[in-house]
């Protein structure tokens, strides 16, 4: 039944997830679909932002708590993590049955050569560097100098899909330190040498938000999934074509938060920081 390293049916998935049941009680989390996806293409979603936890891209795409199946009926989500989750046996076992994958070469490789066509990879682009950044009130992605899911694109022939989340930032409040500051540098060091940084933050408690705790603010989370971008397969791409195809998929990721900001509860005025 499972077909590729982190596949896991959509049914699966409903019953093994948690999440589902949680997302139902905060009824504030979303999915929105604004283009339909061929089952005759392979797909590379750019995630964005992450969050301190990424709640957005794991509730959406690794339970069926928003419905992802019947949105994008046909399509295989395969959201991508960290390698180093998958060194410990039963953790592997648990990630994998969400349609979590590595995000290392070896695995996107394998699901976009070896598994025929209807999947989609989702990478949330930013990765730890962009966590450090992560507060309320605060839209900013780091995206000027990750341009490797576009070459993985172009290699595959996969188009590539914006995806941002409107909320991903409000529901965890995070201790900024300034670039320069100690704390930061404590935290690039721990993202240079174990692939992720430390962050000091704090969600709501178990039973009052008015306490402390690792639960998430009871904050809407909206993930909108945007319009492919039709990318050729490349085997081997030059610089200028990945240079080319990144500056496309920005504007795209651009428009599609001008679009939506104002639905979401930004106003009109709200910029995208791209870093």
């Amino acid at each position: 039944m499972i077909t590729a390293p982190g596949a896991c049916p959509a049914e699966i998935r409903a019953l093994l997830w948690p999440a589902r049941h949680l997302s139902v009680l905060l009824a504030l989390w979303q999915l929105v679909k604004t283009h339909n996806l061929l089952t005759t293409r392979n797909y590379i979603f750019g995630y964005h932002p992450h969050g301190i936890m990424g709640l957005g891209a794991f509730c959406n795409f690794s339970t069926e708590a928003t419905g992802v199946s019947q949105k994008f009926p046909g399509i295989r989500p395969y959201l991508a993590t960290l390698a180093g989750n998958f060194r410990m046996p039963i953790l592997r076992d648990y990630l994998m049955s969400g349609g979590i994958c590595p995000v290392n070469r070896d695995s996107i490789d394998y699901i976009l050569s070896k598994n025929g066509s209807g999947n989609a990879i989702i990478i949330v682009v930013g990765g730890a560097a962009e966590s450090l950044n992560c507060t309320p009130g605060k839209n900013s992605v780091t995206l000027k100098n990750r341009k490797g899911f576009v070459k993985l694109a172009l290699r595959h022939g996969a188009d590539l899909v914006p995806v941002y989340s409107f909320g991903e930032n409000e529901v965890y409040k995070q201790v900024i330190f300034e670039e320069g500051s100690w704390g930061r540098w404590v935290q690039k060091k721990f993202q240079k040498h174990i692939g992720f940084a430390p962050c000091i933050f704090h969600g709501r408690g178990l039973f009052s938000s008015n306490t402390w705790g690792l639960l998430p603010y009871s904050k809407p989370i909206t993930t909108v999934v945007g319009e492919p971008i039709t990318i050729p397969k490349i085997d081997n791409p030059s610089q200028k074509e990945v240079d080319f195809y990144h500056s496309i998929y920005v504007d795209a990721l651009i428009k599609l938060f001008d679009k939506y900001k104002s639905k979401f509860g930004l106003p009109e005025t709200e910029v995208l920081e791209v870093n």
